[in-house]
């Protein structure tokens, strides 16, 4: 019997708060709270009568840390499920060591407004320690290690499918089908079709300024950057045939890097179609993409911010959605001194997501796993003072839960690999 409080109301925390009410003898009180409270009443509405899960809703603003502290002394959570956006990753993370009580999330710390001229300096400081200009990394989460063991609560990053599922895919490799790994690539396809010229499958912000920033790869102790989108590769992908993939900077590539011994290679593709890159380079050179500021009117608006309220809802994309989506990774080493290769993946059908939750499967894949390492943090099975990443601990648990909530998983021996 536990409680959590899910913060965010967007469409990986509708499938995760699905999937909290199908283990509603894990998951038996459960608060929805977010900055638009009707949201959170609409949710609530659909899944009332369907689970004994008692389910409460609130106003937060996750932005303020006092007002994130207030609302864990009124429903006093055993943990909080943070799917807000990236930006408010520290703010609850402050809320969540003030009051001692575990936090979870599925992405690292995005800054708002990388203008601002003291987190400027902090990036700049990390870009010549680093070697790479991504402006996002574990190192601002990172930074509350000593602080979340000194409380003694658990703080688990990353716990969606890519960073998350992927990171537990490696530990599960390791453990069981390697003594060493040598590279592992990361593949994320969407098959998908929505039937609109141009839309982004989860938060627009967040897609294009991970799109549209430099790529890298660790290789050899180090970080490679290169231009965006400049390595391209073919795939054929189980249930979704073959794809044009490209590589791009990812957070899990830096945990990986960490937390896998000797690890020489790691990199991280992502299937784009042309119409989608049409549109976003066109977009770029228009400056649609940027952060900073600009007036317009007598009002001060953020371009990238405006394109947001254009483009459509992610949330909206479910009934539209047809095909499905292939995301995992192929792993090369050493086992009983003999090289192998394998590729553990998932193959997620968008109607299927509708049909079961109301999703597509861009979020249904994020809102399960990060049902899962709630359930496993509530439940004990993770736990331990400070802060984690997901390949930090047993893999198992989560690898089972994966089968039973709707993430099937396959291991190929002697994959094709990416040249």
């Amino acid at each position: 019997m536990s409680r959590l409080l899910v913060i965010g109301c967007g469409g990986v925390a509708s499938v995760a708060v699905h999937k909290c009410c199908q283990a509603d003898d894990v998951f038996t009180d459960l608060m929805i709270a977010s900055r638009t409270v009707s949201k959170c009443d609409a949710l609530k509405a659909q899944l009332e009568g369907k689970t004994r899960t008692r389910i409460t809703t609130a106003a937060v603003d996750a932005d303020d840390p006092d007002a994130v502290s207030a609302l864990i002394d009124s429903f006093r959570p055993d943990a909080v499920l943070n799917l807000a956006l990236p930006y408010q990753d520290l703010s609850v993370m402050d809320a969540c060591l003030a009051r001692k009580v575990d936090y979870i999330d599925t992405a690292n710390y995005e800054c708002e407004n990388t203008d601002d001229p003291e987190w400027r300096a902090a990036y700049e400081k990390r870009c010549r320690e680093k070697g790479f200009t991504a402006y996002f990394d574990y190192s601002w989460q990172w930074a509350y290690r000593e602080k979340y063991a000194a409380a003694g609560i658990t703080g688990l990053l990353g716990s969606g499918f890519d960073p998350g599922v992927t990171g537990v895919f490696t530990a599960y490799a390791l453990k069981h089908y390697f003594d060493t790994i040598d590279t592992i690539d990361i593949l994320d396809c969407n098959g998908g079709d929505h039937g609109y010229p141009f839309a982004t499958n989860f938060n627009p912000e967040i897609n294009l300024r991970e799109v549209s920033a430099a790529g890298s790869y660790w290789e050899d102790g180090k970080w490679v950057e290169v231009e965006p989108m400049s390595i391209k590769r073919e795939y054929d992908f189980a249930g979704v045939g073959k794809k044009d993939m490209y590589l791009l900077h990812h957070e899990e590539i830096e945990s990986l890097a960490a937390n896998v011994p000797g690890v020489r290679r790691i990199r991280f593709f992502m299937t784009f179609g042309q119409s989608y890159l049409t549109h976003m380079k066109c977009l770029q050179n228009v400056g649609m993409l940027s952060t900073t500021p600009i007036e317009f009117e007598g009002r001060s608006i953020v371009p990238i911010q405006f394109l947001k309220a254009l483009l459509p809802d992610p949330a909206t994309l479910g009934p539209r959605t047809k095909g499905k989506t292939n995301i995992g990774c192929i792993f090369t080493g050493r086992k009983d001194g003999k090289d192998r290769s394998i590729y553990i993946y998932n193959v997620c059908d968008h109607q299927e997501c509708y049909r079961e939750v109301g999703s597509q499967a861009i979020s249904y894949t994020t809102g399960v796993p990060a049902m899962i390492g709630a359930m496993l943090v509530v439940k004990k099975i993770w736990k331990g003072p400070g802060v984690f990443n997901v390949e930090e601990f047993d893999p198992d648990p989560f690898m089972d839960a994966l089968n039973k909530y709707g993430l099937p998983w396959t291991v190929e021996e002697n994959p094709v690999l990416v040249d």
